[in-house]
């Protein structure tokens, strides 16, 4: 059974909401992390395995989604999602992993199309080139077409990455050992970089420009996803 990861830990202060960023409204009167369990029901059925890392205001999360397990990140104020992805996959069974960021609003025909490179248990990156913003971890590709570089510093990106990801069995450890490396602030694609630079693991990008994936980091953003819902 696929191990699937939400990263909901942090304050999402941006936003200046009162409670953590995925329990915030949708337009259908869903939340954001509601959206998600239902994408990840319709793909990987209802009884999937779901790890949610909390921190800021985790009683509320643990509330609504009490079919879940909980990690706890206690570092949450003062870390970023390199050290809350570490705690989940250091609590994960044998097996790969797939996770996503807790403020992503996405199409649930993203997941359909990861359910291949899961079933071949190949690392992946899910990436948009319709756009490449700034603000945005965007990405390089190799000549064999896997996924070079991976930061929000990238120059001449190729498109941006999306939140949504999967570490495959063979490349967990290396991948854990690089999360653990990395700085308090770092975001978890920093530790992936390394993994590809220094390891020479193979991550695909998995282009779902077709589809829409939303991060909710300002209003606009969400008004913007609301639109798709």
């Amino acid at each position: 059974m696929t191990q699937i990861v939400i990263l909901a830990a942090g304050m999402g202060s941006r936003l200046g909401r009162s409670l953590p960023k995925p329990l915030t409204e949708l337009s259908d009167g869903r939340t954001i992390m509601r959206q998600q369990f239902d994408n990840i029901e319709h793909a990987f059925g209802a009884d999937a395995n779901v790890t949610i890392v909390v921190g800021y205001k985790l009683e509320h999360i643990i509330e609504a989604f009490p079919q879940a397990s909980f990690v706890y990140n206690e570092e949450y104020d003062q870390t970023n999602t390199s050290k809350s992805l570490m705690r989940a996959l250091s609590a994960s069974q044998p097996g790969g992993v797939l996770w996503m960021n807790g403020d992503v609003v996405f199409d649930p025909s993203i997941l359909d199309r990861a359910l291949p490179y899961i079933a071949r248990d190949q690392s992946f990156v899910t990436v948009n080139t319709s756009k490449v913003s700034d603000e945005e971890v965007k990405y390089t590709t190799s000549a064999e077409g896997y996924i070079k570089e991976l930061s929000k510093t990238v120059r001449g990106g190729l498109g941006e990455a999306v939140g949504i990801n999967y570490i495959s069995s063979r490349d967990k450890a290396t991948f854990l050992a690089q999360l653990h490396r990395v700085g308090d602030q770092d975001y978890f694609e920093r530790g992936l970089e390394l993994a590809i630079e220094q390891n020479g693991i193979l991550v695909e990008p998995m282009d779902i420009s077709d589809l829409y994936a939303v991060e909710i980091d300002f209003a606009e953003d969400l008004e913007r996803a609301n639109h798709f819902v």
